[in-house]
């Protein structure tokens, strides 16, 4: 018996050490988009991308106009993000109209404008997606509506 107390006494003096440098990784932060060596890949920026065109779409079929108006000031500001990584213009040419017209749209609260300016900035990406040989990545009018945890209708 007193050998095996000794032995789980050794065991645990051993691991000590392994735990508290376990620890301190724990403690230590990890690189994050406000570090200035953080540089999201295209993939990343896209994946927000695609929420946010979601989130706009549901937003601006709902009537809701002012969330409309922040997901819309999201994805210009992701455009913009992608359009410094590729340099040039080329994000601009495919989706810098109908980011114009869904803001007007948004802005006159118009629900048919709406509509069809989002399908022009869908197919822009579709367009654009083609131009750089990623015709694979087909983006469309969602289906389902991902975010069961937010409320999408104006509230009150």
């Amino acid at each position: 018996m007193k050998a095996v107390v000794a032995l789980l006494a050794a065991a645990s003096m051993l691991a000590l050490p392994a735990m508290a440098g376990a620890q301190n990784q724990a403690q230590q932060p990890s690189a994050s988009p406000q570090d200035e060596s953080y540089q999201p890949s295209v993939s990343d920026i896209m994946a927000h991308q695609q929420e946010r065109h979601i989130k706009l779409w549901f937003a601006g079929h709902a009537g809701n106009w002012p969330l409309a108006d922040y997901e819309l000031g999201e994805l210009s500001d992701g455009f913009d993000d992608i359009g410094k990584m590729f340099g040039g213009d080329i994000v601009k040419q495919h989706v810098g109209g109908p980011l114009d017209a869904l803001q007007k749209a948004v802005d006159d609260k118009d629900s048919a404008a709406f509509a069809v300016a989002y399908d022009k900035l869908s197919a822009g990406c579709n367009a654009c997606h083609h131009t750089l040989d990623h015709a694979f990545i087909v983006i469309a009018r969602p289906a389902l509506q991902p975010f069961s945890d937010q409320m999408f209708g104006p509230q009150k």
